[in-house]
């Protein structure tokens, strides 16, 4: 069988990792290359780099919206695209180097749906206006490539609802996975230390938007006993606005608490294992969420986890087993009032965060290994070109 050659295009690309999606693509490019005869290049903004082709946005467009910066950095890299068999476009900022480079080169463009502009509308507050170019740039690569890969069943029946027009045999659900050799247990408590972290605590990673729930977390902990602490592994803003008030709702407990910490800067990956072994449970409380790889991240470290019931979560936490989830419909104080009595419960409850945690790494092993994701990948790549 022929060489099969695959274009990935991502925005991000390390060091410049700061979501699932990355992740996401850098473990599958590193599970499609141990894969016999096929070639991966990635595409990826951010500037020219040894281990990637990287392009800087237009420096005619360094003033432009960045919605607009996006597709003028599409432009470029789909010019760059001519030498492979299929393509592959990871978030709206690169769906549309994938569709131009299928329009020119008459090669098949299949995007992976990590989330969706229209269950997103507080990204108008990052893009302002540009929110509606990157719906439309969304909405014209979905509508128009080959295939569509969700990363769970429930992000399935949102692209279809958010897009009826999709043929439905054309998205494919291939579920995101984790590197268990990577996300397992640390057991080194000088991290801790070096952040002056003792006692009991339960952890939150993530970027500080609004789809991570971080705010609701911090007004439910307001009522958690103060003997349960918290760490949040948090930072890079999405908006001014959400940036503030998060780092006002953390400086009110913090007032109060010594038992708080806040750690804006990215961790390195040994001390992000060490502290996720270390806590007794990890929260996820996201209002919007395809799949959840941080989750399962948690899950490969051995630790509980508690998240709210959306999108795919309930696909990699199973309720009673691996930890537990909690209902979101919208109704915020409803929201963070069932956050508050489940880690109030939870945190009184040792043994049983123990058993979930156990039971969490053995799923994340089982159902959720990259070297599987990469065969079924690869096997929609060839059922696309055929």
């Amino acid at each position: 069988m022929n060489e099969l050659k695959v274009g990935i295009v991502t925005k991000e690309w390390p060091p410049a990792v700061y979501g699932g999606a990355g992740v996401h693509v850098v473990q599958l490019t590193q599970a499609l290359r141990k894969i016999s005869g096929i070639s991966v290049e990635v595409h990826c903004f951010g500037g020219k780099r040894d281990d990637a082709f990287g392009y800087s946005t237009p420096a005619e467009f360094s003033g432009a919206n960045p919605a607009v910066q996006a597709l003028a950095t599409d432009l470029d890299i789909a010019s760059h695209l001519s030498n492979v068999d299929v393509v592959h476009s990871h978030t709206w900022y690169a769906n549309m180097a994938g569709h131009i480079a299928a329009l020119h080169y008459s090669i098949p463009h299949i995007v992976s749906a990590h989330s969706l502009e229209p269950l997103r509308p507080w990204k108008a507050e990052q893009l302002g206006a540009g929110y509606a170019i990157s719906s439309w740039a969304e909405k014209t690569a979905y509508e128009s490539a080959a295939a569509i890969i969700a990363v769970s069943d429930g992000m399935r029946a949102d692209v279809l609802a958010a897009y009826p027009s999709l043929d439905p045999t054309k998205v494919v659900t291939i579920r995101n996975g984790v590197d268990t050799d990577k996300f397992a247990p640390n057991h080194d408590a000088s991290v801790a230390q070096k952040f002056g972290i003792s006692g009991q605590y339960a952890i939150f990673v993530g970027r500080i938007t609004r789809q991570k729930g971080l705010a609701h977390l911090l007004r439910a902990w307001k009522e958690v006993p103060p003997q349960h602490g918290l760490v949040l592994a948090a930072g890079s803003p999405d908006e001014e606005g959400i940036g503030n008030e998060v780092a006002e709702l953390i400086a009110e407990l913090q007032k109060t608490r010594t038992n708080v910490w806040w750690i804006k800067d990215m961790l390195p990956h040994h001390e992000l294992t060490a502290l996720l072994t270390g806590a007794d449970l990890f929260i996820c409380p996201s209002i919007y969420e395809p799949l959840g790889i941080v989750n399962l991240e948690a899950m490969g470290c051995e630790t509980a986890v508690l998240a709210s019931r959306v999108g795919g979560i309930p696909e990699v936490v199973n309720n009673g087993e691996t930890g537990e989830l909690v209902d979101y419909t919208g109704d915020a104080a409803t929201f963070e009032t069932s956050l508050t009595q489940a880690i109030t419960r939870l945190m009184s409850q040792p043994d049983l965060l123990t058993e979930y945690g156990v039971a969490g790494r053995v799923r994340a092993m089982k159902y959720f290994g990259w070297e599987a994701v990469a065969k079924a990948t690869v096997d929609l790549y060839r059922r696309v070109i055929a």
